[in-house]
């Protein structure tokens, strides 16, 4: 069978020569798994959560089976509780929103940075300082949902961190819980200016939630999710909750879940772990020739903050007219993606919060002009080259036309 990819294309993300690659190891794992008959827990999931921990930079790893069920557990585990108030922002997968109300909480929204598309922290001070109001024991109200604000969710955009530091002062102020949602930032590092050292993404927060959805930087053959955290308690929480609440068999402290990761998921995650340092370099390289052929350009590139080191699980350019712009390069056998076109204070679910377009502007302009551009292990230059070439030629000539009306 021919596994390569059409040389006249440009897919937005190419699976398919990744695992040829490694198809020879990944093919060993289920066959160690028929073998031993090991599906569910065992030495392969204890492994791949020793290593994770140890990737991220945390103490605890502790494997599920989505990254919606890491960051459910996660914000449970942290103490999020029924009824409370927790914060994040509107441009980013509902899973993130769910996971809060599956907690028990309600998620609120605040705006996000015209630059590097996370949480603005001035804007999320001004919302904990003015927009919230004290109970008589201090604690901080959300006019919107009448709950007790407990905790913050900065999502980690498209491989690059939050302004962590800004965000766990605000944090330690207003005493409440961080849970990273680093579903999209696998080996994303924050250079902290209080400590004056690196960090990852999922070492930072009372806990962190990753999703190993196939396409993700580090992603699993199916399914499956992560928790990590420096916290023990957390940790020996989170075990229970990802397994009906036992802490052995038949013994069960809480009620739980039925969230476990699956042992060929963890050892097809332990192989591609071992590729993934190199992985995220040759998509920082491949960014960095984007940006050099979109330099003087009127399209906006993705902005790295010096304190940043992005891992571009996706490369997000912003242009007019982007619906008109995606069906011209998809006609030139270009592929994108659009993540994520409405917020989602303006989605469905969350109307009885009330907020309304011009609520969270820049979020809601980054959802009409903010489009992917392919990225993956593997892209070639010329396949940059090819794609640029036609999107500078399609946005230079529509200004063009509108200059001249």
């Amino acid at each position: 069978m021919d596994n390569t990819v059409d040389v006249g294309k440009v897919p937005f993300l190419d699976l398919v020569s990744l695992h040829h690659e490694l198809e020879v190891e990944l093919v060993g794992v289920f066959r160690s798994a028929i073998r031993n008959a090991a599906f569910i827990g065992g030495p392969m999931v204890e492994d791949f959560e020793r290593e994770f921990a140890e990737f991220c930079k945390a103490r605890y790893c502790i494997g599920v089976s989505s990254g919606t069920d890491a960051l459910r557990f996660a914000l449970i585990a942290a103490g999020v509780q029924e009824g409370d108030t927790v914060v994040t922002v509107p441009n980013t997968f509902i899973a993130t929103t769910e996971a809060i109300s599956q907690a028990g909480g309600t998620p609120t929204f605040v705006d996000i940075d015209e630059r590097t598309y996370t949480i603005d922290p001035d804007k999320l001070g001004h919302y904990l300082e003015n927009v919230c109001r004290r109970d008589d024991k201090g604690r901080l109200i959300d006019p919107r949902t009448g709950g007790w604000v407990t905790a913050i969710v900065p999502v980690h955009l498209y491989g690059q961190m939050a302004d962590m530091d800004s965000i766990l002062e605000l944090a330690a102020r207003y005493d409440l819980l961080v849970v990273e949602d680093a579903c999209q930032a696998h080996g994303a590092d924050y250079f902290s200016r209080k400590n004056n050292r690196w960090y990852r993404a999922g070492s930072m927060g009372n806990a962190a939630a990753f999703s190993f959805y196939p396409g993700k930087n580090l992603g699993a053959c199916g399914e499956g999710g992560a928790i990590t955290t420096n916290d023990e308690s957390v940790a020996q929480v989170c075990r229970k909750l990802r397994d009906h609440g036992q802490s052995k068999k038949y013994f069960h402290d809480i009620e739980g879940y039925n969230g476990r990761l699956d042992a060929i998921q963890a050892g097809i995650l332990r192989v591609k772990l071992r590729h993934l340092t190199s992985w995220n370099e040759q998509r920082r390289v491949s960014a960095r020739i984007y940006d050099e052929l979109l330099a003087d350009s009127q399209i906006a590139a993705p902005h790295q903050p010096a304190w940043s080191r992005h891992v571009y699980h996706l490369y997000a350019v912003r242009v007019p007219n982007r619906e008109l712009v995606q069906k011209h390069l998809s006609s030139s056998g270009i592929g994108t993606g659009v993540h994520y076109p409405i917020p989602l204070h303006l989605s469905a679910p969350y109307t009885s919060l009330s907020f309304g377009p011009g609520d969270l502007p820049i979020a809601e302009r980054a959802a009409g002009e903010v489009l992917s551009l392919p990225m993956f292990p593997g892209l070639s230059p010329e396949s940059q080259s090819r794609v640029i070439e036609s999107l500078r030629a399609y946005v230079s000539e529509q200004t063009a036309r509108r200059q001249a009306i």
